[in-house]
């Protein structure tokens, strides 16, 4: 028997992220540098309530999808160079810089791939586990690449004001460090969550 994630619950999950992104846009120190790192969470939000009952997704993909807004909304409140939980993660382990951002690009790969996963899978359009491995691997690593150019745009046109936003804090090897975390989600989606994405797929999702 097919199942799908209850209104309720979306809705509940939808208003408190509207709320949370109400309070960080507010406290946020700077409003340009929150705006857009909270862009992807204004577009994605809406677009999968409006979508909810046409194409309702699993609820481990809501779920991570749900625990990514917060991460970006967090980091554009603070910029992600100073939220204070990297300072402590930094502090625990004795790293150079505050690592906040690499959370950001890990879940930069595992949601991407989830999705990539559900929609490959749910429309049949890749066949065989490890083909699918590797195709999802590849979107997620392209969606990765393509927001790194999106940060060197912003950094051309920006100048200095793109510091924040980039939040490279001195690293040379940022972007290929981000890109390597974002591998690294979505290798845990494909060798660590896709068991259970599939069992989720064949009990929530009508086919």
């Amino acid at each position: 028997m097919t199942r799908t994630v209850k209104p309720l619950v979306l809705k509940s999950a939808a208003l408190l992220l509207l709320l949370m992104l109400a309070f960080t846009g507010i406290s946020a120190g700077d409003k340009v540098t929150w705006l857009m790192e909270a862009a992807p969470v204004m577009i994605v939000v809406p677009l999968l309530w409006l979508t909810h009952h046409r194409y309702p997704l699993t609820p481990l993909l809501y779920t991570l999808i749900f625990f990514h807004a917060i991460i970006l909304m967090v980091g554009g409140m603070y910029t992600y160079a100073k939220v204070p939980i990297g300072f402590d993660v930094q502090a625990w382990f004795g790293l150079s810089r505050n690592p906040y951002d690499k959370l950001g690009h890990l879940f930069q790969g595992l949601v991407p791939a989830l999705v990539a996963r559900e929609i490959l899978i749910r429309g049949a359009i890749v066949r065989g586990r490890k083909m699918l491995g590797f195709v999802v691997c590849c979107i997620a690593l392209a969606i990765s690449a393509f927001y790194e150019l999106i940060e060197w745009w912003a950094a051309l046109a920006m100048g200095q004001g793109a510091d924040d936003f980039l939040g490279t804090q001195g690293d040379p090897w940022d972007t290929q460090s981000d890109m390597f975390c974002a591998l690294i989600g979505s290798l845990v989606t494909v060798l660590g969550l896709g068991r259970w994405h599939s069992r989720q797929l064949a009990t929530w999702i009508k086919p």
